[in-house]
């Protein structure tokens, strides 16, 4: 087996008459490129090219996903999603926005969602539905993990139960995460 430097998409490889064309790479005319940007191996006359860089990720179900409210509506939360937790180098690929229906908040009931949530919270949800991309946030590790004042926009801090604001000594309820304030943003 042997292996070449970084290729990108569109440099020639060789010939179908050397090689014969594996995965990652494509043959046009005779003549075979790199369709993909990676390493190049070689194996008993198989040309491939082995990706350098994988594809983004898409939240799947069970997928812990970290995000920024955008809006909070009578029924619903808007999340846009920036990461999936243990892919945090990675953007998700997709632009859509998950939601946080309010029967998925928490395990009690909900009755106002603007004391759960606020425009602006970064939240660790649970993906419950990849498809329409539903969120969770009843486990107890999941929910706000930052929050700012909705009066001063200084960060809030965790007093037992609800948020602080040190600056303006305002009160706040959030659905908080066990780790709110522990977590490294």
């Amino acid at each position: 087996m042997e292996t070449k430097n970084l290729v990108v998409p569109g440099d020639f490889l060789g010939t179908s008459e050397e090689f014969i064309v594996g995965d990652g790479v494509y043959d046009e005319r005779g003549k075979i490129y790199a369709a993909v940007v990676g390493e190049v191996k070689i194996e008993d006359k198989r040309i491939s090219v082995v990706p350098r860089v994988g594809t983004p990720p898409l939240p799947r179900a069970g997928d812990i996903v970290i995000g920024r409210v955008e809006d909070v509506k009578e029924n619903v939360v808007v999340v846009s999603i920036a990461c999936i937790q243990g892919c945090e180098n990675r953007s998700v690929a997709t632009s859509e926005r998950g939601i946080i229906h309010i029967s998925n908040i928490k395990n009690s009931y909900v009755t106002n969602l603007q004391q759960e949530f606020a425009h602006e919270d970064i939240v660790r949800a649970k993906v419950i539905d990849a498809k329409a991309l539903r969120l969770s946030t009843e486990q107890r590790n999941l929910g706000v993990i930052k929050a700012i004042c909705g009066r001063c926009k200084s960060s809030l801090v965790r007093r037992g139960n609800v948020l602080f604001c040190e600056t303006c000594r305002k009160v706040e309820m959030r659905k908080i995460a066990d780790d709110y304030g522990k977590v490294v943003i």
